[in-house]
């Protein structure tokens, strides 16, 4: 009895396991939401011009691989100050937060030829220190850092290991913290609906939490397994055994 019941208590069902389980469902329009730009990225900016000499005084010496060591990204790069600007060669401080990278090369780009710094520019923003932090139950729990402009919560968990048996897939924690803001979004990966949500696509400094499910809780008390169970009730019978005889 107590080996069937231990059995009982530790099978997960197919609704605690699968995927995308209303996969007919699935929202068929595709959401791609940019990023924003966010206290302590570290943005490069490139800026171009008819004129290749006329654009040097406005462009550093930057390496966009991410290869380089934190140091050197900082160093070489564009650092949001905690006020949400960026010091930017000859044009000065500029504000960054609130803006996608789309929308800070518009910005830039007005302002050099409003300003009749550059004509016809082209303006190219990166954020080259994009990452995410993944904990709990997946197989490679840490901190990721991503090279595209974004990626979505499907691919974020897959750069993680994929999430272990042990995992909840009915309620995937993400903290987000947008300019001082932190919100808490909640993400069931057993259905479809959050595809048109805004956790559909991670945002970077995103924390990920998947939490242990009630069998692997249980696990981690006094008792790790069945095994251990046996032993206690085994010790307890011979104990009374030998104050009957």
């Amino acid at each position: 009895m107590i080996l069937f019941l231990g059995i009982l208590n530790s099978c997960s069902t197919k609704k605690e396991i699968l995927y995308f389980q209303d996969y007919e469902n699935i929202p068929k329009d595709v959401i791609n939401i940019s990023p924003e730009i966010q206290i302590n990225d570290i943005l490069t900016i490139n800026v171009n011009s008819l004129i290749p000499e006329a654009a040097t005084p406005y462009n550093r010496n930057v390496t966009t691989g991410r290869s380089q060591v934190a140091v050197s990204l900082k160093s070489m790069g564009y650092l949001v100050s905690s006020d949400g600007t960026i010091t930017f060669p000859i044009l000065g401080s500029i504000v960054a937060t609130n803006k996608t990278t789309k929308e800070l090369e518009s910005y830039i780009t007005r302002i050099l030829v409003d300003e009749g710094h550059l004509k016809d520019p082209t303006v190219i923003v990166s954020i080259i220190n994009a990452k995410i932090t993944v904990l709990g139950e997946v197989g490679n729990p840490g901190t990721i850092t991503f090279e595209e402009e974004t990626i979505t919560l499907p691919q974020a968990l897959g750069l993680a290991g994929d999430l272990t048996y042990n995992g909840v897939r009915e309620d995937i924690i993400i903290i987000r913290e947008v300019n001082g803001v932190r919100t808490v979004g909640h993400v069931d990966m057993t259905k479809t609906d959050w595809f048109t949500s805004p956790f559909y696509t991670v945002k970077q400094n995103d924390i990920i939490l998947v939490n242990p499910n009630g069998p692997a809780v249980k696990k981690a008390g006094y008792i790790t397994n069945i095994a251990g169970v046996f032993g206690v009730v085994s010790f307890i019978l011979t104990l009374v055994l030998l104050l009957k005889s």
